[in-house]
Parts: structure tokens; sequence; C-alpha cells
């Protein structure tokens, strides 16, 4: 075979699983991978101006094109700024890898300059961390990352390079290499039918998607078996976008924040569940014993272990979310199993149709629902948004619409504040050759916007366009929130106005070639939107629509799905 560089051979690695663009800080300790990049040319970079920014780029890459994103960094605090990467994308079951530099191996037992222990600190938040000790096991390290972070239920990899083993040569004839293969994980037929033969006996019985359905692109099955055994249909935060919100088997959200009024009382009065994909996060169930009462659960999972991890189902199925719906479907058809639309499904629809909330405010200072009133009849169903963590994240699960898998990208179970900008740069970056006109929207918060605002920079030198839309209350508003509800009786340091209007956020785009506009009135939110869709498409890059919300709002919550309180008169 032929010697080559060990990182050329981790190059052509990384082209044939698919990474077509990469997200990384160059420092000394990975400057080997660097040079090998820059001599093939396939592969292109986003310098940034944060390894977290980094990780949550990758992050918004795999979960826009379902492969594996990739984010590099050098040694010592390059890797210690990943952790939370890491664990956003652990937490979500995000398939991205992390490479870092590190010491040379002689060295690392003596505390040599950025010289850490990324392994052993990264292990408790990746699917696999691993150090290359030997030059020649390089490409097949990471072949099997590929393979594991794509395996089962998706997660990240961290792989290690020291500097010494990664400036040797190996053999390594990438011609007659190809990427493992992921094992298929198919569900026990007897598992199936015992299924199917639940759902036919229910009077009442919702399908619940998750994110996993998501991950398994198994978004078209889930509207088949719906339709055909005429079963509503809800979505967890991670599912959203499962099923468009606008079909007549659409039954909302369960929760006692992210949630509907309809989806809650839905959920009660069904008596089965069938849950694809979802972990039965606390934000959604509530007090187990009022989410579990009168109800049969059936838990289809991936992972074996995520069954039985909150309460024990009455059925749980290993399987991946496509192929079991598809066994289901099959198997029904086989049987002659349909089901007329009947009562059960009328009946949701009569709850969605009557219990809402209201968003028609004219209110000034602007309330939040009337923003994303104003974003669902603005935007259409291709549109790909990204949010993160607070109030905002709240009033979004409980007003947003979403029509399309991957289009409503959110980080649910982490949720770290500053992630919106770096993801929508892996976002947009990631539609740049199947849908490079596409139009990617961050919805932010005025505290998160400030966590990675220097990603702002990336987005600028490489012409990345997208719509941030700020929610200002100047406020830490979900922590004020807990604070005033949550029988503390304070409002204690979450204040962060300090003028007139705190941060001039505005002025902050412009200091990174960027563009803004504040929005007082809720009449002028529209016209913002339509200003800020011209100007990303003119200048290429990031536009700031900043709206100046109510300060001291709350959003609908509880901590049961059976007595959420409304602070807003309700329709």
């Amino acid at each position: 075979m032929p010697k080559m560089p060990v990182m050329r051979a981790v190059v052509e690695v990384l082209k044939s699983e698919g990474v077509d663009v990469v997200y990384g800080c160059p420092g000394a300790a990975i400057l080997p991978l660097y040079k090998a990049m820059e001599e093939d040319g396939g592969i292109a970079h986003l310098i940034v101006r944060h390894e977290e920014g980094a990780t949550h780029m990758a992050d918004g890459w795999s979960r826009t094109t379902g492969g594996v994103g990739v984010a590099i960094g050098t040694s010592g605090p390059a890797g210690t700024n990943m952790i939370t990467g890491l664990y956003t994308a652990h937490a979500d079951s995000v398939p991205i890898l992390c490479i870092t530099g590190q010491a040379a191996s002689d060295k690392l037992h003596q505390e040599a300059f950025q010289a850490v222990d990324i392994v052993s600190i990264a292990e408790p938040v990746t699917k696999w961390a691993v150090q290359v000790k030997e030059a020649a096991q390089a490409p097949w390290i990471f072949r099997e990352a590929f393979r594991i972070a794509r395996s089962g239920r998706p997660g990240p990899v961290l792989i290690d390079l020291p500097i010494d083993v990664q400036k040797q040569l190996i053999e390594w004839d990438a011609s007659i290499d190809a990427p493992l293969p992921v094992a298929k994980v198919e569900p026990h037929p007897p598992r199936v039918e015992k299924a199917l033969d639940l759902l036919l006996a229910a009077e009442r019985p919702l399908i619940l998607a998750g994110g996993g359905v998501i991950l398994a692109d198994a978004h078209a099955e889930l509207v088949e078996l719906a339709e055909l055994l005429q079963v509503p249909v809800q979505a967890t935060l991670m599912g959203k976008g499962a099923m468009d919100e606008d079909h007549p088997l659409y039954a909302g959200m369960t929760g006692v924040q992210t949630s509907q009024r309809y989806g809650n009382a839905s959920f009660l009065e069904s008596d089965l569940v069938l849950a694809l994909g979802a972990r039965f996060g606390d934000r959604h169930t509530g007090q187990l014993d009022v989410y579990r009462e009168g109800r049969t659960f059936i838990h289809v999972d991936i992972e074996p272990t995520q069954i039985g991890k909150v309460f024990g189902p009455d059925l749980g199925i290993v399987s991946d979310t496509r192929l079991f719906l598809r066994a289901v479907i099959d198997l029904a058809r086989e049987r002659g199993a349909g089901r007329p639309a009947g009562d059960w499904a009328a009946r949701v629809r009569e709850l969605k149709a009557t219990l809402t909330r209201r968003e028609d405010f004219d209110d000034v200072p602007i309330k939040a629902p009337r923003v994303y009133k104003e974003i669902n009849e603005f935007y259409g169903p291709d549109t790909y948004f990204v949010t993160a963590i607070g109030l905002y994240q709240i009033w979004g699960g409980q007003h947003q619409k979403a029509a399309k898998p991957r289009h409503y990208q959110v980080c649910g179970q982490a949720g770290p504040l500053g992630w919106e900008i770096p993801a929508a740069i892996g976002v947009k970056t990631a539609l740049a050759r199947t849908e490079p006109d596409a139009e990617v929207v961050g919805i932010v918060g005025d505290y998160s916007f400030q966590f990675l605002v220097e990603e702002l920079a990336v987005a600028a030198q490489y012409d990345v366009p997208f719509v941030l839309i700020m929610l200002n209350n100047e406020y830490l508003g979900l922590i004020r929130m807990a604070q005033d509800h949550g029988g503390y009786a304070m409002n204690y340091e979450v204040d962060i106005r300090y003028d007139e209007h705190g941060a001039d956020n505005v002025k902050i785009m412009e200091a990174y070639g960027c563009a803004g506009r504040r929005v007082l009135e809720p009449g002028d939110v529209r016209p913002a939107l339509e200003w800020a869709r011209k100007e990303a498409a003119r200048t290429s890059r990031p536009v700031l629509v900043e709206i100046m919300i109510e300060r001291e709002a709350d959003t609908a919550n509880g901590v049961r799905i059976d007595d959420v309180r409304e602070y807003e008169p309700v329709p």
C-alpha cells in the first residue's frame, strides 16, 4: 500500500463520510491536520471565534443534513471549551465529531503546555472519547467514530490527536476504503403484532412523535399510519415538525411549559399512547401520576436502556422508529385493519379549534404571542428555524407552527445559552449546496444573544446570511418567573437593563459589519421582517430584528398537565 501522512488519510476518511465543511480554530497542536486539509482542498473550513461555537455549528449542520458534523480545536482549553457543545449534542441525540489536538505523547505526564486529559473530561457527554496512540490506528478510529456516532441513538464522539502521532506516515489506500456499515435495528415481530392489537383495541389512542421520528426520517410513515388508523398525533419539543401542524390529525403538544391547551386536554382524554423515539422529559410529562393515570403506554426506542428509564411502559419495543412504523403499517394492511374517521379524531379537532391562546394583542410594549403570530404568517413552511432556551423557547413551543422535519431546531435537554447564532451558521452552511436560497431564522433572547455573539464575525467573514429575531425584555425572564412563582418571592439579579435600552444590540450588529433594526410597536413587526429578509439577501450577512417586548411577562406553566396556569385571558 502507498505511504502517506496520517492526517492526509484522516482527511480522506472525513470526505468519504460526507463531510464537506468543518468548523474550527487552528492551534499549534493540531496543525498537521490543518496542513492535510490545506493540501487536499476538498473540505471547506470556517474559523470560529470560540470552540464552543464550533460545536454548535457542527450541531446545526448535523440536525439539518442528518450527517455527522465536525468541529476542530487544538489542545487544552480548546477541548474544554467544546464540552458544552458535546453535552448539548449528547442530550439531543445529535451525531457530531470533535477533533482535538494534544501535546506530544511523551509529555502528557509532565504537565506540558496546554496538555489536559480531554478524553476523561469528555467521556460523560459523549458516546465515545478516545486518544489515538498509534498512527496506524487513526483512520480506523475515525471510521469507528463515525459508525458509533450514527449507530443506535445517535450522539457525539471525540478524538484526541497527540502532535507526534499526527506527524507520522502510514500505509493507506483511500481507493479501497469505505465507511463502516451501521446495523439496522428492526422490531421483533411479536411485539409489532402486540402493538397493533393495542392500537386497534383502544378507543382514544394517540401517537407521540419524539425526536427519534425526525432522526430516523420517519415522518412519511408517521403520517401514513396516523391516516390509516385515524390516530391523532402529538409531538414533543424535539419532535416538532414531524407532522405538519395544520394536518387535521395533529393534536398539539402536551407539557407543563411548551404545550398547547388543546394538546394537554387531548392527552388527558386519551386511553393509549404510542411513544416513538421520545424521552418522556420532565417538562413534557409533569407529575408522572397525572401523566400516566388511565393510559396504556407503548414505548418504541432504538436505545434499549431508554425504555423504562422514566417509567415502565406496558409494552416496550426496541427498534428504529421508521422500521417499526413500516412494520405496523404493513401488518395493518395485511390484516385489512383500517379505521374510518370517527368520534375521537373529531373530538381532538374540536379541542384544537376551541382550547387556544390569544395572539392578536395590540399592546405596547409588545406581547410575545403577537410576535409568533407575525412569524407564523410571514414565513413559509420551507423556512429553517433555530431557537434555544428561555421564555422565548416556551412561547415558541406554544405558538410557533412547524410544517416539516428538521426545519424547527431547538436545543432541548441541555438548553445552552448562545446556541442560536452558531447553530444558524451551521444550518445555513449545510444548505449551501442543496438549498442555497433557503431562509434561516434564529429566534433569540437578549441574554442568550450575548453569550456567543462573537460568532457573528464568522458569518460576516464567510458571507453566511440569516435573520435573527430577538425578543428583548431586558430580563433573565425565565429565571425571574421561577423566582416569582417558584416559592422564592424575589426578583433578584435578573434585571439586566442598565440604561434606557440596556445593551444597544443594533450597534453590536453594526460593529460586526451586519445590520439591525429595533421594533417598539406591534404594527411594525411585519415591515421589519420584510426589511430583514431583503437586507440579509442583499448583504449576505446576518440581520437583526430586535423586538422590545413586555418586560415582566409570564408563560403558561405548571407542574401537572391537568393544572397549567394561564397568565393571559384565554379565548
